[in-house]
């Protein structure tokens, strides 16, 4: 039974998770910084890189993935120990709270709504809903990132090879109509994230898009 309370708090729940910034915490606490104030002035792993190099941004890419693959696996948690959902409506509530968890993690509550673009809390939600899609998803953005050095293209590419593998595999090897709801939103997410990378798009149509260069230590 679908609790509709229950899915409320835990929407909720999962927006104060993904509200967690870590890129803007991370640079306060131990660099005496806000990110936000420096390079490209978004409160991501990739602007954490940029400037405050890995031993920052790597911690921060790791708890923003996990922000996402918790906050989705919300679900399967309550009604495992509270019989709190049905396991039919595993899919569109992973969804919902991971969801909820990307939104929190563009717009926290605890840093002024200025958050991230929010890929890495997207990434988490999209291993606990369909892991071997994320596998081609990952593997779509080192190919794209490795071959043009972009981290925003390849962060857009790899989210379009989510619905795209999900189709391919609903096709050649099994229908399910719950693979429906992720077709679906696998292409809803790539619009989103076409939409906040807006600014991104514009530069690399321009030829301005800063390339990756991830150093192992801040620049002094």
């Amino acid at each position: 039974m679908i609790d509709f309370y229950s899915i409320l708090l835990l929407t909720i729940l999962a927006y104060f998770i993904g509200s967690i910034p870590t890129a803007v915490w991370v640079g306060q606490i131990f660099y005496g910084i806000d990110i936000r104030e420096h390079g490209s002035g978004n409160a991501g792993s990739t602007n954490t890189f940029r400037t405050l190099g890995a031993r920052a941004g790597i911690p921060v890419q790791i708890i923003d993935i996990l922000k996402g693959f918790f906050a989705a696996s919300l679900a399967g948690i309550f009604y495992r120990n509270f019989g709190f959902f049905d396991a039919g409506s595993f899919t569109m509530l992973r969804i919902i709270f991971g969801l909820a968890a990307v939104v929190g993690h563009i717009f926290p509550v605890y840093a002024d709504f200025k958050g991230g673009k929010g890929i890495n809390t997207l990434l988490g939600m999209m291993i606990a809903i369909h892991p071997w899609a994320t596998l081609a998803c990952v593997l779509t953005f080192v190919v794209v990132l490795l071959i043009s050095k972009y981290v925003s293209l390849g962060s857009i590419i790899g989210t379009l090879a989510f619905p795209v593998f999900v189709l391919i595999y609903t096709i050649i090897y099994h229908y399910d109509p719950r693979q429906e709801v992720l077709i679906i939103f696998g292409f809803a997410m790539f619009i989103m994230v076409v939409l906040t990378h807006q600014q991104n798009i514009r530069r690399l149509w321009r030829g301005e898009e800063n390339k990756a260069r991830i150093r192992l230590r801040r620049r002094k």
